[in-house]
């Protein structure tokens, strides 16, 4: 996918209501399908859908929370520290910025290392 394709398909992404409502309650706790749900006023199918093409783009994450029963369902979180729209030159770069955990920034990090 080109650049321009990505662009047009975040900024498309972005520019539906239902997006943004699942980024903004799960920017600041992981929630369940059911939960964004009832949160956003939807339809679960509609959250699946939306969810899904979210995942897609490296919006939202998928992890599974586990209930002091035992029992275990999915969940979704932001995944986006923040994005940049570039304009210039006759081109729109967007660029999304990935959150990143203690974990994943030292591995980064090490990774980095490694191949210097």
């Amino acid at each position: 996918m080109s650049n321009d394709d990505h662009a047009d398909e975040l900024l498309e992404l972005l520019g539906q209501e239902r997006v943004r409502q699942i980024l903004a309650a799960t920017s600041s706790d992981p929630k369940s399908a059911k939960e964004l749900g009832e949160e956003c006023d939807v339809a679960l199918s509609t959250i699946y859908r939306r969810v899904e093409t979210m995942i897609e783009s490296d919006l939202l994450v998928e992890r599974t929370r586990i209930e002091s029963d035992g029992s275990h369902h999915s969940v979704y979180e932001a995944n986006v520290d923040h994005l940049d729209v570039d304009i210039d030159d006759g081109t729109i770069d967007v660029s999304v910025h990935i959150r990143e955990d203690a974990a994943q920034r030292f591995s980064r990090i090490w990774s980095d290392i490694r191949e210097s």
